[in-house]
């Protein structure tokens, strides 16, 4: 796993000063999709490049959407220089040399095969797929494409977030030892309310997956990462609490929309999932993903213990990270509150001076940095779309073992 390397050179020298981006090449970008996270990666585009000091420049070039006013709407408010309403149209673009895909799952494969093959680096939101085959398909692609210089990112953008990094960090310089155990939970309440409408969100056909694809393949690449280890094995749990529900009287917006009083819908996906797994070293792992746990906005929760300490991380307080040093005596040891917004951690070099909270919006702010330099650079992306496909066979393994009465079931690697 790619992590953040510092030597003492860097830790001694003083954070570097921004200084515009007058001589550095431009890179075109052109996005598919213009809704709630159309709108958080077109904040990560439009303002990576005055923060950071980029070896290439993001151009916001076009942006595509199916509804010509909405799309030319969301191009003036979010500053796309251009607006298409078929995709095909923008991935052709002189002007556009990365697709950035922000449309449900059921359209990432074509238009990221198709953006591949026509000589376009990619970043595609999670999880890459709704199917392991189509996954499989998108990173054959993406490797094809790698030997001709292009990139292609999956975009778990909490990464991105300076605690998690430098949690990685830590558990990659052998902080907490040997590991035991990863503690994963994301917890939402939007589904509570059984007449929230039928979005596309609750439809197989268009999310692949309900709660287990929206918020577990964040917590399983999260795990993965963190660990530096992939999981081999699940056994799980799913439930659809609320089988039907109103359709949508008209466009949705974000999460939510306005419901028909009368026509009614099946929900196709789960609301839960609950699962156990095995890492290869042998430690073990457990996941809860719901969007049924009233009072729970945005709630996802992490902890690692390992021989030597743990690792908490709770993301509705993003700038802190909780460590325990178990090496410390016992009548002074115990969980410290470690504010990641010093200089030196991961990201916050360009950022603000420390205590200066970051939020959601700065994941990816980072996203947009790491693939720019990524592409400069000619290195690896991290997460890349075997990282992406890697998530989608664990979650393909979590839905058998649910059908199969909580079978263990093993992770095809």
């Amino acid at each position: 796993m790619a992590r953040r390397e510092e030597t003492d050179q860097e830790a001694a020298a003083p954070p570097p000063t921004y200084r515009p981006m007058t001589s550095a090449p431009t890179l075109g970008v052109g996005m598919v999709g213009y809704a709630f996270m159309g709108a958080a990666h077109s904040q990560g585009w439009r303002t990576a490049g005055h923060v950071f000091e980029l070896p290439m420049k993001p151009a916001l070039a076009a942006i595509c959407g199916r509804d010509r006013a909405a799309v030319e709407a969301a191009a003036a408010r979010h500053g796309w220089a251009a607006a298409e309403t078929d995709w095909r149209a923008l991935i052709a673009r002189d002007d556009v040399q990365l697709v950035d895909i922000c449309t449900p799952g059921d359209s990432h494969a074509e238009i990221a095969i198709a953006a591949l093959e026509a000589g376009k680096h990619v970043l595609c939101e999670k999880p890459l797929a709704n199917t392991v085959a189509e996954a499989e398909a998108m990173t054959e692609a993406a490797e094809r494409a790698a030997a001709r210089g292009q990139v292609a990112m999956v975009g778990f953008n909490y990464r991105k977030v300076p605690a998690i990094a430098y949690a990685r960090q830590l558990i990659a310089e052998g902080r907490i030892g040997t590991l035991r155990h990863v503690r994963a939970t994301y917890l939402q309440d939007w589904l509570v309310d059984p007449d929230s409408p039928l979005t596309w969100r609750l439809k197989r056909e268009h999310a692949g997956s309900g709660a287990l694809g929206d918020l577990g393949a964040h917590i399983v690449d999260l795990a993965q990462y963190l660990a530096g280890e992939l999981l081999v094995g699940v056994s799980a749990v799913s439930e659809t609490f609320v089988t039907e529900r109103p359709l949508l009287a008209g466009p949705s917006a974000g999460l939510f929309g306005a419901a028909d009083s009368a026509a009614r819908g099946a929900v196709t996906v789960d609301d839960a999932a609950l699962f156990t797994g095995r890492l290869a070293s042998g430690a073990l792992a457990s996941f809860e993903a719901t969007r049924m746990a009233a009072g729970r906005k945005n709630a996802l929760r992490l902890e690692i213990n390992g021989e030597r300490g743990s690792l908490a991380f709770d993301l509705e307080r993003l700038n802190e990270l909780s460590f325990h040093d178990h090496t410390e005596p016992a009548t002074t040891a115990g969980f410290r509150r470690i504010l990641v917004t010093e200089p030196r951690h991961p990201y916050l070099e360009a950022w603000w001076p420390p205590g200066h909270a970051l939020g959601y919006e700065h994941t990816f702010i980072h996203q947009a940095h790491d693939l720019v330099r990524t592409i400069a650079e000619g290195t690896a992306p991290a997460p890349s779309f075997a990282d992406g496909l890697q998530v989608q066979r664990v979650l393909a393994a979590v839905e058998e073992s649910a059908e199969k009465n909580s079978v263990h079931t093993p992770v095809v690697l």
